[in-house]
């Protein structure tokens, strides 16, 4: 299987490799498509995805499950994940913090990772086994840290907000863990977010958001880091998890923790 999975990430970084050119060149294409309220995807997106996806399907047999077209069920079976440009507002506005993400998934659990940042030059990769791999270079594994001393990315959100974990909940956690880290981060990706916790850059990552394609590929590269990955209450995260908290060992404990004391007295109504 380690031998398998080295020859699919192989593939997977040349594919990717294969289409920075083109991401970093539409860095700042406009909105073309509305998905709904506060969302867009670029010409782009859809450029990319077709691109990234005929080749993945093409090199390595197996379908690809996409944030613009859709795909194949992801709990059995064997398939990759791909978002072609995730921090869509960043990327649009000319930000460079936005990248390509990429998981294969084998029922439901990510064994590959990567997260490309074109515009910065940087290239995270794993599988399932470890180590993450910054431009083909080796990272250490995460070691004991703690909350105070980390720099903690943080999802965004509108206080007003309803849904699955309301935003006067998020907005509670981020005065909370004020308190307790000055170091909030809000980069707009959830790629980045994730990527710089594997990495050690960031001491964990508080996600809200719960679609695959956004969470898969960090995941796996938090878990070949060596970090601890859970959904917001604790429990073990899974492709159909509604939220992630991904963090070295003992700032995850820690975050749990704060986590829980915000949520008491909302808890019934943070859905997962």
């Amino acid at each position: 299987m380690a031998a398998e999975l080295a020859e699919l990430l192989d593939i997977a970084k040349d594919v990717l490799d294969g289409a920075a050119p083109r991401f970093v060149e539409g860095i700042g294409a406009p909105s073309a498509v509305q998905k709904g309220r506060n969302d867009f995807a670029t010409e782009l997106d859809l450029e990319l995805e077709r691109t990234i996806s005929q080749q993945l399907r093409e090199r390595t047999g197996f379908p690809v499950h996409g944030e613009e077209f859709g795909g194949p069920q992801l709990t059995t079976g064997t398939a990759w994940v791909l978002d072609p440009i995730d921090g869509t507002f960043n990327y649009s506005a000319g930000h460079p913090l936005s990248g390509m993400l990429l998981a294969l998934v084998r029922e439901g659990v990510p064994v590959i990772g990567l997260t490309w940042l074109p515009a910065l030059n940087q290239r995270y990769s794993a599988t399932v086994e470890g180590p993450v791999y910054l431009n083909g270079q080796p990272l250490p594994r995460l070691e004991q840290a703690k909350l105070g001393n980390s720099m903690i990315g943080f999802g965004s959100f509108n206080i007003d907000g309803a849904g699955r974990i309301p935003g006067i909940f998020r907005f509670n956690l981020l005065g909370a863990l004020s308190r307790l880290s000055g170091r909030v981060r809000m980069h707009g990706s959830t790629g980045i977010d994730l990527a710089f916790t594997a990495s050690g850059v960031l001491g964990g990552a508080v996600v809200f958001g719960h679609h695959p394609w956004d969470n898969a590929a960090g995941v796996a590269l938090v878990r070949a880091a060596g970090g601890v990955v859970t959904d917001l209450l604790g429990r073990d995260w899974t492709i159909e998890s509604g939220s992630v908290l991904a963090a070295a060992p003992g700032v995850h404990e820690e975050l749990l923790d704060l986590i829980g004391e915000t949520a008491d007295h909302v808890r019934g109504e943070v859905e997962q």
